[in-house]
């Protein structure tokens, strides 16, 4: 069975309504990113990036997965997939996918400020007070800015086997996922969904569409099958 690996971005998920922070003025929510998403911003004020956090969770609850999401998790019946993320959401779960890696961390766990082994299911807030086991706070389980991402040699063994690799709903602006482009195989098929300019240079090796994240895989998604 082919090897088909996903890499998927914001933009799969904001058909589903999931806001972007690189859209327009790259504010998040009225913040700067730093102040929300980054070593720095977790000291600075604990309480802000908490309840920044459980803003994004209490609207994760509320969408749903998207046609993108579920035609990705209907190509398991034809290809060994891997989908790699930079996605916090669990969309790619619900819409059926089953082999994830999840880059960048995931909304709905938590973990111990003090170590990211410690590692707990959170569907509701984290509050200040709020305690690991080894009795420091809580923060969100989210690779921020500035921290390393640890299954990113994951990503790259899986990037490196592909015999496909198709990235959708990412501006391949965000380091280190966007260098998994430079892992693929020569011989390997790389397919591009975006509506937007990605900022990469392909030259004739990708085939790129313009498209939006659902409207792109339903286009693709019988081509797809016909290589399996």
């Amino acid at each position: 069975m082919k090897k088909l690996t996903i890499l998927t971005g914001a933009g799969i998920s904001a058909e589903s309504g999931i806001k972007t922070f690189r859209d327009g003025d790259g504010l998040w929510e009225n913040h700067n990113i730093t102040d929300v998403a980054s070593p720095e911003g977790w000291r600075k004020d604990r309480a802000l990036v908490l309840e920044f956090y459980n803003q994004r969770r209490r609207q994760l609850h509320e969408v749903e997965p998207n046609d993108a999401h579920r035609l990705l998790a209907e190509l398991e019946k034809h290809f060994d997939v891997q989908i790699i993320t930079q996605n916090i959401d669990d969309l790619h779960e619900r819409a059926g996918s089953t082999n994830i890696i999840h880059l960048h961390g995931e909304l709905f766990k938590s973990c111990s400020c003090n170590n990211k082994n410690l590692i707990y299911e959170q569907k509701s807030d984290i509050n200040i007070g709020d305690k690991a086991e080894d009795g420091a706070q809580l923060r969100p389980f989210i690779v921020w800015f500035g921290e390393d991402v640890p299954l990113m040699k994951e990503a790259t063994k899986k990037a490196k086997e592909a015999d496909i690799f198709l990235v959708i709903g990412t501006s391949l602006q965000v380091y280190p996922a966007a260098g998994l482009i430079h892992d693929i195989k020569d011989d390997c098929l790389l397919i591009v969904i975006n509506p937007n300019e990605t900022g990469f240079g392909y030259g004739q090796r990708a085939v790129v569409m313009k498209e939006t994240a659902t409207q792109g895989m339903k286009l693709l998604f019988d081509k797809l099958v016909n290589l399996a």
